[in-house]
């Protein structure tokens, strides 16, 4: 390779990187899955969206951290499959498509059946892509070539198959019972698809008189329409105000019904008035007492809302219209007592947007109990499927424990048809609750079955019902890879690994899945459930079609690019299971945050561009790995070989917020701000050949190792800039997300080195900011006194001496140790000590001499024995008793001469300089004489602006706090933010004054 090898551009264009690489991975089929490949399987079905959407940020939420599980899991070697798909979303579509025919003035049933779906499957054709497409600006390394839909012809079989297995097996029946009914769309929607608003209602309060003509009961309802259908009064049989009133009946208003008096426990006796009215036919709790007391069922509401026959004089009318007028005559007639406003719940139907109407229909349901139970049975002896985090899995378990049986009929067209056949030419051509059916797998397997039973003129109709929409996504784990036939890809990918999702969709999805695949393939469909948290608009609100709060990701990825959005959203992860707050707004379109991750790609465009343009032409392969010799090779060596090790286990554990977090540090810090900062001067064309080549390996074996550990988070500017550094030419098919992830070699990881390089950082940073603080010149060099007590933090300091100099701007550095040091360094015995040691034993034998010569004249001997005594007694008192003393008499017998003095590792403790600035890095004092540096007193003027500012600040501020009106009435947040300002300027007044008695 020469050196004219390819460079990157001055500046990073995002739009244009992303989509040439989203096309070459698609043209290239880089993603596409082999069963017959090597490698652990690793798989994740997308969960599909619905065919009618757009993406919005919960889709880019979900999708990012998925395509970052598959392509970290791509990159360890795994055999991968990411398969995309979307759900043929059967209320959605027919709300659409029914708006779409109100508007040229028609209905879908003067359309017919078939000419309705024919225009379905038109605008899917047309516009069912949209989702889609938006999915491909992501860059999801989705397997396109097995893109599925619910209403496909595979999946399609699954669901045929699925349903004949359960009616086979008694899991499925007909019946008539109280569905939740969606007047709008005029279908059944499960509990799920139903949401709880709190509405201002009212309670009125009605008499209703007791047919032996002795008083009256009283009863409160929120729904006084539905008294029409009345068929009891309940109360609860503990409650002593109307036991004796049990067994007796009441004349029902309006409709002139004799009904009976009930005791069932389920009533409360706190509501209202303790009395309740029954209408079994319309109120879930009602029904219930309706099979227990064996009561007449009268439905009196039409699918579309309308009262109907049974609601006499009402009949016809909007049960809203009907309701007014209900109470109207109730209150002519003398039985309204009062009305109270009442704050309450009403379910909504989460599709046609309007409050649903508990109603007695003919449908279909899935007996739910033993799916449930099989999956309970996975649950709580296998632990499967895990949750992530594992609070999750006490709340799908108690969903599992409480299902009831699951309504699946749909009154609808689009969807999959049920496969149930009625021999019409029984029952007068029509469909009623008794015609004979057969369910089979095909209308000709039915044909047959029906002709045997009625003979060969038997009319026979399917029934027009749809199922629920859930039901075959319920089946997406393993229908999507081929279910019911075994084929490779169900042999190779089932079950799949992770389902990745939010908790929201636990009941609606999670558990049917779980139901359905333990059911039909005796294992749970996904290994772990990793949940997380919600996407929240800039003020931490659910973000939502009615608040009209959403913000759109397409806005954003045309503002900053799509690596930038995916690695904000990631990196905002606190933990799993952590709602994320997007920061944004909305007069400008624009994200501080999101602007940030484009700001790191930036950085390490940029940075990339300056170590190949000093890679004199090498490939990181033609330079080979580094044999680092030099202080910041090892650190660097060491501190990537730690950030792989770390990435890799927060990824292995999806603590996917934390890796991307780390990377963002190792990256921008590390390599960026310092390592790069650190060789500059090694690869001079001047510099040591031996040191450039070393740094020149260092900076390619980081650099690509960095490629690889970011790409999984961002893809697109990383499959750049490694094509690049590595020269893949313009015909290759290579991909950095096919490389394997980087493995750490814990032979180059060094705690201690990197201890050692956090002080010469932290020292460098120190010195800088006081250059910044003092306002001295960019260019010009200073002299700084670096002082510690510890020997070690010196040796470092020694170490790195030439780092600090070069990138702080320092012409003299002084490393001296503290004043306590000196005092407590052991005494060196020289050849001086020696000599006076041998001169002292001398004298001492001369002076036992003399003594006993002394000792022979008469009373001087005593005498001197007395005087000797005493200053023994005196010399052991002094000098040996105490530690310390003996550790001074000891100093000042052997006193190290002066060239050892000179020679000792300690400096002696200078005074502080005069008109010095300090600093403190752990132990290490830094220390900055501005002499002839900058005008101190010009500095000191500065300082004092400043601080005279800061009073005034902290003056006003501490005076509103101290006002009670203040803190008693503004908002909250504006207390607190207050108060932090108080503290902020409090804490940098501080600062200032500590600055000015160092300069006074």
């Amino acid at each position: 390779m020469t050196a004219t090898i390819t460079n990157l551009p001055d500046r990073y264009d995002p739009f244009t990187t992303e989509a040439k690489w989203q096309k070459f991975w698609e043209e290239n089929q880089t993603y596409k899955a082999d069963p017959h490949a090597g490698g652990e399987p690793y798989c994740i079905v997308i969960p599909p969206p619905n065919v009618t959407g757009s993406l919005h940020m919960g889709h880019a939420f979900d999708n990012s951290l998925i395509d970052t599980l598959v392509r970290y899991h791509r990159m360890k070697g795994d055999n991968a499959l990411y398969l995309p798909g979307t759900d043929h979303a059967s209320i959605a579509v027919h709300t659409m498509l029914e708006k779409q025919l109100k508007v040229e003035g028609k209905t879908r049933y003067e359309l017919g059946r078939e000419k309705f779906l024919e225009r379905a499957w038109q605008w899917k054709r047309e516009s069912g892509g949209t989702i889609v497409n938006q999915l491909r600006r992501l860059g999801v390394s989705v397997d396109w070539s097995r893109e599925r839909f619910t209403l496909d012809a595979g999946l399609s079989k699954a669901v045929l198959e699925a349903f004949n297995r359960l009616y086979e097996e008694g899991l499925i029946y007909r019946g008539k019972y109280l569905v939740n009914w969606c007047p709008e769309s005029q279908s059944a929607v499960s509990d799920l698809e139903v949401d709880a608003k709190e509405v201002d209602g009212h309670l009125w309060h009605f008499r209703y008189p007791l047919s032996d003509g002795s008083g009256y009961v009283e009863v409160a309802t929120t729904r006084p329409e539905t008294m029409l259908g009345d068929t009891a009064v309940a109360v609860n049989p503990n409650d002593e105000r109307y036991q004796h009133l049990i067994g007796k009946t009441i004349t029902l208003p309006i409709m002139n019904r004799e009904i009976p008096i009930i005791g069932d426990e389920l009533v409360d006796p706190t509501f209202g008035t303790g009395c309740v009215k029954v209408t079994p036919a319309h109120d879930p709790n009602d029904f219930e007492m309706g099979k227990r007391h064996s009561l007449p069922f009268i439905n009196i509401m039409n699918k579309d809302g309308s009262l109907n026959e049974n609601a006499g004089e009402f009949q016809g009318q909007d049960r809203f219209v009907a309701r007014k007028n209900v109470v109207a005559r109730l209150e002519a007639d003398g039985f309204l007592v009062k009305v109270e406003d009442y704050k309450h719940s009403v379910p909504y139907s989460e599709r046609g947007k309007v409050p649903v109407e508990p109603l007695l229909s003919t449908q279909w349901f899935v007996k739910i109990r033993p799916l449930a139970d099989r999956a309970l049975e996975f649950l709580d002896e296998k632990n499967s499927p895990r949750f992530v985090p594992q609070r999750w899995t006490k709340v799908y378990r108690d969903w599992l424990v409480k299902l009831k049986d699951w309504c699946i009929s749909r009154q609808l067209w689009w969807g999959h048809q049920i496969p149930a056949w009625y021999a019409v030419s029984e029952t007068g051509g029509e469909i009623t609750e008794n015609t004979p059916f057969v369910v089979a797998r095909s209308e000709t397997e039915a044909r047959e079955r029906l002709k045997s039973q009625f003979g060969e003129n038997v009319k026979v109709e399917q029934d027009p019902d749809v199922l629920d929409t859930w039901f075959s996504s319920g089946l997406w784990p393993f229908s999507t890879l081929g279910w019911p036939e075994q084929t490779p890809d169900l042999a190779t990918y089932y079950p799949t690994s992770t389902l990745v999702t939010g908790f929201d969709i636990i009941f609606f999805w999670v558990a049917r899945m779980t139901m359905m695949a333990g059911h039909f393939t005796g294992q749970m469909p996904f290994k772990d459930v990793y949940i997380h948290g919600l996407v929240l608009d800039e003020n931490g609100q659910k973000q939502s079609k009615t608040k009209g709060n959403g913000i759109d990701p397409l806005i954003l990825i045309e503002k900053y690019g799509t690596d930038a959005l995916r690695y904000t959203m990631i990196k905002e992860v606190a933990g799993a299971g952590q709602d994320i707050r997007m920061d944004y707004n909305r007069k400008t379109d624009e994200s501080p945050s999101v602007e940030a991750s484009r700001n790191f790609a930036n950085k390490l465009w940029n940075a990339a561009r300056f170590v190949m343009m000093n890679l004199d032409g090498q490939t990181p392969q033609q330079l080979g790995e580094p044999n680092p010799t030099e202080l910041s090779d090892r650190w660097i060596l060491s501190r990537y070989h730690r950030v792989v090790q770390q990435t890799r286990n927060y990824l292995d554990n999806y603590g996917l917020g934390e890796a991307a977090k780390g990377l963002y540090e190792f990256i921008w810090g590390d390599f960026c701000d310092w390592y790069i900062e650190l060789v500059k001067s090694r690869l001079q064309k001047n510099a040591d050949p031996i040191s450039r080549r070393v740094a020149q390996q260092t900076l390619a074996y980081v650099l690509e190792g960095i490629l690889k550990l970011l790409s999984p988070f961002m893809p697109h500017i990383t499959e750049e800039i490694w094509h690049t550094l590595t020269q893949q030419g313009a015909e290759t098919k290579q991909s950095l997300s096919r490389q394997l992830y980087p493995e750490a070699q814990t032979n180059f990881i060094d705690s201690e080195l990197e201890e050692q390089f956090e002080l010469l950082i932290a020292t460098i940073r120190t010195i800088r900011n006081l250059r910044a603080e003092a306002d001295v010149k960019p260019g010009a060099r200073v002299n700084v006194n670096l002082q510690t007590d510890s020997k070690k933090e010196r040796q470092i300091l020694t170490a790195g001496q030439s780092y600090i100099q070069d990138l702080a701007k320092v012409e003299n550095l002084t490393i001296t140790g503290g004043e306590s040091q000196q005092p407590t360094e052991k005494p060196r015995i020289g050849w001086e000590n020696i000599a006076v040691t041998i001169a002292l034993i001398y004298f001492f034998r001369l002076g036992l001499a003399i003594a006993d010569a002394v000792d022979d004249i008469p009373l001087l001997g005593s005498f001197f024995e007395v005087i000797g005594f005493g200053y023994a007694t005196w010399f052991v008192g002094q000098n040996i008793l105490s530690a310390e003393a003996r550790q001074k008499f000891w100093q000042q017998l052997f006193k190290p001469s002066a060239e050892q003095m000179a020679s000792s590792e300690v400096s002696p403790q200078p005074q502080a300089p005069e008109k010095a600035i300090a600093g403190v890095v752990g132990t290490v004092q830094v220390l900055l004489p501005l002499a002839g540096v900058v005008d101190i007193d010009a500095y000191v003027a500065k300082l004092q602006k400043r601080l005279t500012k800061l009073e005034g600040e902290i003056k006003s501020l501490s005076g509103r706090l101290s006002n009670p009106k203040f803190v008693e009435q503004a908002p909250p947040n504006v207390v607190r933010e207050t108060r932090d300002a108080l503290a902020e300027a409090q804490k940098q007044a501080e600062i200032l004054r500590d600055r000015l008695r160092q300069l006074a």
